[in-house]
Parts: C-alpha cells; sequence; structure tokens
C-alpha cells in the first residue's frame, strides 16, 4: 500500500513532462487511469520505438498506470468522462489553452461535476499570458529562458541540453503542486486549479543558479561556461584510460585538492584565491592538473579524491547503469518484463522513505487493457453496454 492509496488519477497526458507527473503518482500508490483515444494516442509510437513498434519514453512513464480509451469529444464520450470525473480525485493534463478539448477539461467546468476535483494542467507557456495558446517543447523553452547561452564551450553555437530536463523538472514541479493541493483539500474539502508551464520552469532554472542576479549586479551575462560550474572549478579531463570530473567547490575543497596531487603552494596562490578566481582562471588550473590526472587511470584519481574528499566521478556511457554497483544498491535501475520486448530496465524511485516508499507495480498498459475493468467495475457498465460504446467507436 503505497501513500497516495486511495486516490484516483484521470491521466490524459501525452509525450514527456506532464506523464513524468503521472508516473510518480502511480509509483507512489495513486490509482493513475491513462485515457486515450480508441487508436491510440500519439505518445505511444513519436520517436524511437522498440521492437514491438511503441515508443521507448512510453515504457518509463507508462509504468503502474491503467489505460482506457474514451473519445471525450464526442457527446457520448463527454457523458462517459462526467461519470469518471465524479469518482475521481485529480486530472492530469497537458492540452493547450485553445485546443478544442481545453474548455472541458477546465477546472471550472470540472468543479461543477466534482467539487473536490484538483485539476493539474501542464503547458507550453501556462494558462494565461499572451503566448498561452502557443505550443511549446523542452528545447524551446531552454532557448527563450536564456539556459542555451551558458551551454556548450565558449565559441559553440548555442546548444540545449542532451537530458531534457525542462520536461523533467516541470513534471516534477506539478507533481509537488498536486500533494500541496491534496494536502489543502485534506483540511479544507476544496479543489483548485493547477497551473504549471515548461516556460515557468526554464526561466526559473535559469534564474535558481544565479544568472539573473549575476547580469543584475555585476552587468555580466555568463555565457558557454564548458564543463566549469556556474560559479567555480569544475573540470572534466582525460585520465589514461578514460575521463574524469571533477567538482573542486570551496577554499576548504580545494586546499585538500592541491595538497592531495602534490601541490600545496596553489592553495595560496591569489589567483586561485576564491571560487570566483578559480572560476575564471580555470585554464591555468587546468593546466596544472592535467598532467597529474593523465598519468593515472580513473580508478586511480577517483581512489585520491576519495582519500582527501574531493567530489569526483568517471564519466560513463549509460549501460554502465546496468553494473554500476551504487545504481544497484539503491535499485535505481528495476527489471521489468513487457510484451513484445522482453525483460528491460527502466528507472528506479528516487525518493527513499522509510515508512511510505514507492514502488513499481507493472509495465505501461497495453491500449485499452483496462477498459473492461474500469468501465464494468469502477463505473457499473453492464457486458452489454461496454460492448455497444466499443462498437460505436466511443472507446
Amino acid at each position: 500500500m503505497g501513500a497516495l492509496d486511495g486516490i484516483r488519477v484521470l491521466d490524459l497526458s501525452r509525450f514527456q513532462a506532464c506523464p513524468l507527473c503521472g508516473m510518480i503518482l502511480g509509483d507512489l500508490g495513486a490509482e493513475v487511469i491513462r485515457l486515450e483515444e480508441p487508436e491510440g494516442a500519439p505518445d505511444r509510437t513519436w520517436g524511437q520505438c522498440g521492437p514491438d513498434g511503441e515508443n521507448l519514453l512510453f515504457k518509463v512513464v507508462g509504468r503502474n498506470k491503467k489505460s482506457i480509451t474514451l473519445r471525450i469529444n464526442s457527446p457520448e464520450g463527454r457523458e462517459v468522462f462526467r461519470e469518471l470525473v465524479k469518482r475521481s480525485d485529480i486530472i492530469l493534463h497537458n492540452y493547450t489553452p485553445g485546443a478544442p478539448i481545453a474548455q472541458e477539461v477546465s477546472y471550472e467546468h470540472l468543479k461543477e461535476i466534482n467539487a473536490s476535483i484538483i485539476v493539474a494542467a501542464l503547458s507550453g507557456y501556462g494558462q494565461y499570458g499572451p503566448d498561452a495558446e502557443k505550443p511549446g517543447f523542452d528545447g524551446v523553452a531552454q532557448a527563450r529562458a536564456g539556459s542555451m547561452i551558458f551551454t556548450g564551450f565558449p565559441g559553440d553555437d548555442p546548444i540545449k541540453t542532451g537530458m531534457p530536463f525542462i520536461d523533467v523538472g516541470t513534471g516534477l514541479f506539478t507533481t509537488v503542486a498536486i500533494l500541496t493541493a491534496l494536502y489543502h483539500r485534506d483540511k479544507t474539502g476544496q479543489g483548485q486549479a493547477i497551473d504549471v508551464s515548461l516556460f515557468d520552469t526554464a526561466a526559473f532554472f535559469t534564474q535558481s543558479v544565479g544568472a539573473l542576479l549575476l547580469y543584475e549586479a555585476n552587468g555580466e551575462i555568463r555565457k558557454q561556461i564548458g564543463n566549469r560550474g556556474f560559479h567555480s572549478y569544475n573540470t572534466c579531463l582525460p585520465a589514461r584510460d578514460g575521463w574524469v570530473v571533477l567538482s573542486v567547490v570551496t577554499n576548504s575543497i580545494w586546499r585538500r585538492f592541491v595538497k592531495k596531487i602534490g601541490r600545496p603552494e596553489l592553495a595560496t596562490d591569489p589567483r586561485f584565491g576564491s571560487d570566483t578566481d578559480r572560476f575564471h582562471n580555470f585554464q591555468l588550473i587546468d593546466a596544472e592538473i592535467k598532467g597529474w590526472i593523465a598519468a593515472r587511470t580513473v580508478s586511480e584519481v577517483m581512489k585520491a579524491c576519495e582519500e582527501s574528499r574531493v567530489p569526483c566521478g568517471p564519466v560513463q556511457e549509460v549501460d554502465a547503469l546496468l553494473k554500476d554497483p551504487q545504481v544497484l544498491a539503491r535499485e535505481m535501475v528495476v527489471p521489468l518484463d513487457y510484451p513484445g520486448l522482453g525483460r528491460v530496465h527502466v528507472p528506479g524511485i528516487p525518493m527513499k522513505m522509510s515508512l511510505t516508499p514507492g514502488s513499481i507495480q507493472g509495465p505501461s498498459p497495453q491500449l485499452g487493457e483496462h477498459n473492461e475493468e474500469v468501465y464494468g467495475d469502477l463505473l457499473g457498465f453492464s457486458p452489454e453496454k461496454v460492448a455497444e460504446l466499443k462498437a460505436g467507436g466511443i472507446i
């Protein structure tokens, strides 16, 4: 039994950010029912697909969910949807304001059906503002919020991050908002509307490292920083058999590091007196330590850094996660059996809780796999009614 046992989520979301939120709620014990068109949602087959023809990302964000089919934009479908809303706690969607179905899933409309409903809407630019009706994706948000300007090395073209951190961050912010709304509802009985956007998340992330304050305080617009920290000395350098990343931040770690590599005089060198000095003089530091790192293996560099408590790690390819001892100890890769794909690994649950840990109960569902269960057991429809809806293309 999870912490959210007894909470029912109608998940109308697609692609990555919003479905990731639904996945987390499912990991924490909520009953998450994914609604799709009878022909299947587009995020089942977009992008990189596996041997079974289904999108690989869906294998991740679809876990712990049930799947039902429903054509909401039909009179019969809207009536069925109303019955589902009456029996649910949360509606989760990522329809852009102005989309044909947006009004149908709005909080103002759904609270008339269920006064305690929580409606979480995730979109590119939010539910209001001059750009609310524009579509948006992760890379677009990164670009507009300024983060692509300081990604990459000096002289590079603007570069977005390889990992879609705006999508993931927006899904997490939506999850936090939903949990907060549930807590508020427990105290007051009131549902509410939740409005989270990719662009808001991107703007927050850019500012969270102090980029805007740096401009306002010092007049500096930080540009490509490569593998450096935003305010300090980080680096990525080749060892004898691979690459390592060092995070030599704060004066105390700097002193420990230079002592360990046999260069204690660098601790009192005024060129490296503070994090800011070390940030701006990173090339001088690289020149001092490149030889020390290049003469050692990755494991030797890591051992030396661990002995002096300097953050350090190897640059690994993704398949290394399958045998990384820390990943395995923390169960951050979890095997699941998927029909048509076999046994594959999905991400584990990052939040470790002593009394209410999350769990991964099952793989992403087949299209309409739970139609009979939800329509029969939850709504009480007869087999004949379910067959009639199916024959009419409603489910």
